[in-house]
């Protein structure tokens, strides 16, 4: 079952979500196979510093992150990757590395890059190896708001 934390919320905006279950997996693209769901909808969350500041960046599962991209729209040159057990205190309720997209209930800013405006529905970790949660592009970033900017490249 996705976090409680993250389901109150989204009922408590009577948002529609769909609960996917799959066998573990741990790679984006691991899980979009193991839970038949399409590369173009599931995304993934890398968890970054920003001038010393933990944030998220959401990205499709198929693209890599671009630093450079990242530094520059942030104007600083302090934008680094984040390391598990910097941030793993923050989501107690999360399994490693399967956090949901949701920084606003963490205290901190998402950065969603602008090709997932392109997006009907998205897919992510619902804090489990085990779960993944479907909902509308819209709904996600009404209720978010992250910043959006360019942050990928394609391998």
């Amino acid at each position: 079952m996705p976090i409680r934390r993250l389901r109150d919320y989204l009922d408590s905006h009577h948002i529609r979500y769909f609960v996917i279950s799959h066998s573990p997996a741990y790679t984006a693209q691991e899980i979009a196979a193991s839970a038949h769901v399409s590369g173009k909808e599931m995304v993934k969350t890398v968890m970054v510093t920003i001038d010393g500041r933990m944030a998220m960046a959401l990205l499709p599962a198929a693209r890599h992150l671009d630093f450079e991209l990242l530094r520059d729209f942030c104007g600083t040159s302090l934008v680094m990757l984040a390391e598990e057990k910097e941030f793993g205190i923050l989501f107690p309720e999360c399994e490693p590395g399967a956090m949901p997209p949701f920084g606003n209930l963490y205290g901190m800013e998402v950065y969603a890059d602008d090709v997932l405006e392109e997006s009907v529905e998205i897919v992510f970790n619902a804090g489990a190896h085990t779960e993944l949660l479907r909902l509308s592009w819209v709904d996600y970033r009404r209720l978010v708001n992250p910043v959006m900017c360019r942050l990928t490249w394609m391998p």
